[in-house]
């Protein structure tokens, strides 16, 4: 006899370059991966959420998606492994957050999962910064709720810039420093891109704050690159690499408050 499955949240964010999916149990994220690539609810996606579905009872889904090609075919393949209510976040959605930004509708559901999960987390004022194939700050403040942030190229864009656009720089990738003084062609791009880069997080961060004005200011980081960035800029600054799954789930628990009432 089989063991009895643990009845969990599927959680899944469909991004511009990846797909990362995860199963949420309370406040913790288990089991979590990402596809690279797109993965619009093919057999590599199916694979993954098959091998999870052995372990665990979908009672629901939540998921965001920055590919609108790509969400009906999600939601398709999500429906063959969950009888329960598939949420899709967008800015309609009920959140535990206010949103007082002005065009609601431009605003990224990743975006809106990172904020309201660092709500929930840390508790508000809170500034979240997204390193991944953007970088992006999100401010939550209390009362207003979610304000509005900061969109700028990711980290990775620097690096192919870098080399489509010259004949004689090779294309690399982001990876932990040795020091500030490039031995190499490569050391150098990869130097003047990720100092470059956490100088640029830096004054961004600190104008944010100042604009802001409260005297304590919770902040958090989340993305691939976070980790490659954000700890020498400051320690203080906590690394919440779930973050976006997490916001997803409380979203889709305020959201079922509604249905079970």
């Amino acid at each position: 006899m089989s063991p009895l499955k643990r009845r969990a949240l599927l959680a899944v964010d469909v991004g511009n370059t990846s797909v990362t999916i995860g199963v949420v149990l309370g406040k913790q994220v288990q089991g979590r991966q990402s596809l690279p690539g797109l993965h619009k609810g093919d057999a590599a996606a199916e694979a993954v959420i098959a091998e999870l579905a052995k372990r665990y009872e979908f009672t629901g889904v939540a998921m965001c998606s920055v590919v609108p090609r790509a969400t009906a075919s999600w939601k398709r393949l999500l429906k063959r492994y969950c009888s329960g209510r598939i949420m899709v976040l967008n800015h309609e959605s009920r959140l535990p957050v206010n949103i007082t930004f002005s065009k609601p509708e431009t605003i990224g559901p990743d975006r809106l999962a990172n904020a309201v999960g660092a709500a929930e987390l840390l508790g508000a004022p809170v500034v979240v910064i997204d390193i991944g194939t953007a970088l992006t700050f999100d401010v939550v403040v209390p009362a207003k709720g979610y304000i509005g942030g900061i969109i700028a190229p990711g980290l990775p864009l620097m690096f192919d810039y870098m080399a489509e656009k010259t004949a004689l720089l090779p294309h690399i990738t982001p990876a932990k420093l040795r020091g500030s003084i490039g031995k190499s062609t490569e050391e150098a791009m990869r130097i003047g891109a990720q100092l470059g880069y956490r100088g640029m997080v830096r004054e961004m961060l600190a104008e944010v704050k100042k604009d802001l004005g409260y005297r304590k200011i919770n902040v958090c980081g989340t993305g691939g690159y976070a980790k490659l960035v954000l700890p020498e800029l400051d320690s203080r600054i906590q690394l919440l690499p779930n973050l976006t799954l997490y916001g997803l789930s409380v979203a889709y628990a305020f959201s079922q408050k509604d249905k079970d009432e």
